[in-house]
């Protein structure tokens, strides 16, 4: 699960965990403390690489640029969310303003919902930029050796989680 800030990665990652009964590790969740601190680098990565050495996961998250192109290279499916740029400002707003009353599902208790938003609107034009068309290529290479999901509108996602629901003989959440 991968793509933007403010997507709509962790509820897809959540939906389709529940479909397909398979344990979601949340990247935010082994890289942050309570209260938002950093676990130190080399704990993450330990954690990381014991994940990977998992038979089956979905990780929700980015962690850092050379564990996320660690985890493409071992993951058998790669599900790639591409929305419209506007749709990911948007989403990050609306993080914001939820979050103010309540966590966002899957952060860490007492995270720092409007520094954390901040920054990731900073990062929405970066990943726009730099990121988002290497992970166009990775799906498109991907596609004759994974499973791969290039999901571009809400329909598409919506689609994505029936399609992996029926799959695995649930209905979708």
């Amino acid at each position: 699960m991968f793509g933007n800030a403010g997507g709509g990665k962790s509820a897809l990652a959540r939906r389709l965990a529940a479909a397909t009964r398979l344990p979601l590790y949340v990247i935010d969740m082994i890289q942050y403390r309570p209260g938002g601190g950093e676990v130190p680098h080399d704990e993450y990565l330990r954690t990381h690489a014991e994940l990977l050495r998992r038979d089956e996961w979905i990780i929700d998250g980015f962690g850092s640029v050379s564990s996320a192109w660690e985890r493409f290279a071992v993951a058998d499916t790669l599900v790639l969310v591409d929305l419209p740029l506007i749709t990911h400002y948007l989403r990050v707003t609306k993080r914001l303003i939820l979050g103010l009353f309540t966590p966002p599902p899957g952060w860490p208790e007492n995270s720092p919902i409007w520094s954390s938003s901040m920054s990731s609107y900073r990062v929405i034009p970066k990943c726009h930029r730099s990121l988002t068309p290497r992970y166009r290529q990775l799906i498109a290479e991907s596609a004759s050796s994974k499973r791969v999901y290039h999901l571009r509108s809400r329909a598409e996602i919506e689609a994505c989680v029936e399609s992996v629901s029926r799959e695995h003989g649930r209905t979708s959440e």
